[in-house]
């Protein structure tokens, strides 16, 4: 095989149960015929993982989440238009001992320049951007790491066999020590939930197949997506038995055992209703990774179960410990989120951390990339990549001594051209980003909200040993002192715990969402603080408007919303503002019905539509099927024309001029 030669690479890695990366860098031709020289050479599935790749089986990155749970012998991921380093850590958990995972990447001087096609995915750049902060620290530990096998385009290639490794001998499928020990415990559970939390590769899926053939009851198998599930049903065999989450919830069915597997990646009020159904429950999930880091999941998911019982699996069953490539993606993403067991103490100090911290003191943001990832459980490689090269981030940091012991994540927000603003207040542009700006445009009273800047809060943590002294108020306290914003703001899923931390520090709330969000279970509620007089203004203009329609958002979605009610069932010119939003333009419903609600009181016109569906509550299909309708277009269309004809019949002329106006801020610069 012209340059390459791995002779006895795959019989030794095989021998010692290990995998190792192999670095392809050069141009697109060159890189894609050496991959291919070596699929033809060496017998194996030969996953190949990227956009128009050459050759079966193939799968595109965001469609990789279908394949965990099922196993390969060597593969290819392409990098080079985009790296996805979250698909890039997946593809490795499926790789079986004795595997080379193949990276495709362009010349390594040029790639950090280059743009990052997967950029578009996280960094609300409307153009991909280059990731040079990112792709230097990838280059650095590929190239100081000597089990990583490099070949650049014009360069000889070499390749050392290493010392050899101790023989290893993969599972027989019966348990191994640690997985026997679990085994023992839930033959003789109680009734209850048990969670068992591992990296990859150490054998939950296995573990939770063995349990299906050893209890005497019967159970059910759930997770997010059943191809991820074939260990289980290997291990299970004829005792396996896989709904899905949602049908599952919708069933009857009951079992003596219900087995989730990955159950991080369950929307948590979903996760948490399926349980309280069953006697018995064992949640499985992966630690350190691509799906968002097991221990939040345990910090903030399971702490509500009293009595749960804890397991966790450390010694890998489908590799021998000590992987090189295990190793190497590790290092590389920061998955080692074992929080630091030594209590910051000392006297706290305050400071900005910028990006240039990565090159400068790389020690100082990876400590706070990891006190993020054990405070919150979707924290992802995507977020390391955001925070690593995303334009508009900011962070603060709370150190006492050398250790850190409080973070604050901000984004840049805002800033939109008046225009621009304006159509997203009639809802003809969702530019991307801009999560509470466009919010408060998109569904608040002011259609220049969006011009205002802002920072927004994504994230704060505090190391649990130093909770409740105050750290936290104080880093939102060292954020304010910016001169040029507006405001600062936050949104989050509602709790009144959450809440009183956030009026504590200063924040007023402008908004509250109308349906619970999937993840956390909870509304979304809003709130700003404001840092300038045009950031005041905003605040009080919005925190007004959700005292006047509290009323109807508390009877819409059934929860209380803490704020003084100032309920007026007049018209005012805020409402014909909205409405005219509503019926000529593409303002949502959800933002509309309070002025809606009004409106109803205000006319006297049958309005079936809106009547329907605000004054009775009824459901869309009905309300559909009585006005002759097919589908959700077509009713929210009819529930337009309805406004605008009551619009019409209340003021026809001011109708009129609202309504060109609002269908001019289609147009904008």
């Amino acid at each position: 095989m012209s340059g390459m030669n791995l002779s006895g690479l795959p019989e030794q890695l095989a021998r010692e149960g290990h995998r190792r990366l192999l670095v392809l860098s050069g141009d697109d031709i060159w890189t894609q015929q050496q991959a291919l020289l070596l699929k033809g050479h060496y017998p194996g599935d030969w996953l190949w993982i990227g956009p128009d790749a050459p050759q079966l089986p193939s799968c595109a990155p965001q469609a990789l989440h279908q394949l965990l749970g099922r196993e390969f012998l060597h593969a290819i991921f392409d990098a080079r238009q985009g790296f996805d380093v979250s698909a890039f850590a997946a593809v490795a958990g499926t790789l079986r001992a004795g595997s080379v995972l193949v990276l495709l990447t362009p010349d390594l001087a040029r790639w950090p320049q280059e743009s990052d096609q997967d950029s578009l995915r996280w960094s609300d750049s409307p153009e991909p951007i280059p990731t040079p902060r990112f792709i230097h620290r990838f280059c650095r530990h590929i190239l100081r790491d000597p089990l990583v096998l490099r070949w650049q385009q014009g360069e000889p290639f070499s390749f050392t066999p290493s010392a050899p490794a101790p023989a290893w001998h993969p599972a027989s499928g019966e348990p191994q020590s640690e997985q026997a020990a679990v085994l023992d415990q839930l033959m003789t559970m109680p009734e209850g939930v048990a969670a068992v939390t591992a990296p990859r590769g150490r054998g939950k899926s296995a573990l939770a197949g063995m349990l299906l053939q050893r209890i005497a009851g019967n159970a059910i198998v759930t997770a997010p997506a059943r191809a991820a599930t074939e260990v289980i049903a290997r291990f299970g065999g004829e005792r396996y038995h896989f709904i899905a989450p949602d049908a599952l919830l919708a069933s009857d069915l009951h079992a003596d055992w219900l087995i989730v597997d990955e159950a991080a990646a369950i929307p948590g009020p979903l996760l948490e209703r399926l349980v309280t159904r069953f006697p018995r429950v064992l949640l499985t999930t992966t630690v350190q990774g691509y799906e968002g880091t097991g221990r939040g999941f345990l910090l903030k998911f399971c702490a509500r179960f009293a009595g749960l019982r804890y397991f966790t699996l450390s010694a890998p069953v489908r590799w021998a410990a000590g992987c090189p490539l295990e190793r190497i993606i590790a290092d590389v993403l920061l998955f080692d989120d074992e929080p630091d067991d030594r209590v910051p103490q000392g006297g706290i100090s305050y400071m900005p951390l910028e990006h240039e911290a990565w090159s400068r003191e790389p020690a100082l943001p990876t400590a706070v990339y990891k006190l993020l990832c054990a405070a919150h459980y979707r924290t992802s490689p995507l977020d390391l990549r955001r925070m690593m090269d995303a334009p508009g981030q900011h962070f603060a940091v709370a150190r006492a001594g050398e250790s850190v012991c409080g973070a604050l994540w901000l984004v840049e927000e805002g800033g939109l051209s008046p225009t621009l603003s304006q159509a997203v207040w009639a809802g003809y542009r969702r530019p991307r980003g801009n999560l509470v700006a466009q919010s408060l445009a998109a569904h608040g009273g002011s259609p220049q909200a969006a011009t205002l800047t802002a920072r927004r809060v994504t994230r704060v943590a505090v190391h649990p040993a130093r909770q409740r002294e105050g750290i936290g108020q104080a880093l939102v306290a060292s954020s304010r002192q910016q001169e040029s914003l507006d405001y600062l703001s936050v949104s989050f899923g509602y709790t009144d715990e959450l809440w009183r931390f956030w009026q504590r520090c200063g924040f007023v709330l402008v908004r509250m969402g109308s349906h619970r969000e999937a993840s956390s279970g909870c509304f979304t509620a809003m709130a700003i603080l404001p840092l300038s007089a045009a950031g005041q203004a905003l605040c009080q203009r919005e925190h007004h408007r959700l005292c006047r329609d509290a009323a109807v958002i508390e009877r819409w979605n059934g929860e209380k919303i803490p704020v003084q009610p100032a309920g007026e069932a007049t018209l005012n010119d805020d409402d014909w503002l909205e409405l005219a939003g509503f019926a000529f333009a593409h303002r949502p419903l959800t933002a509309s019905l309070a002025s809606l609600t009004r409106l109803l009181h205000t006319i006297d016109l049958p309005l079936a539509g809106l009547r329907g569906k605000i004054e009775r509550g009824m459901d869309d299909s009905d309300l559909s099927q009585i006005l002759g309708l097919s589908g959700r277009k077509a009713l929210l269309s009819y529930l337009r024309s309805e406004a605008g004809q009551a619009l019409a019949q209340l003021d026809n002329p001011r109708c009129q001029e609202l309504k060109q106006t609002v269908l001019q801020w289609q147009f904008f610069q």
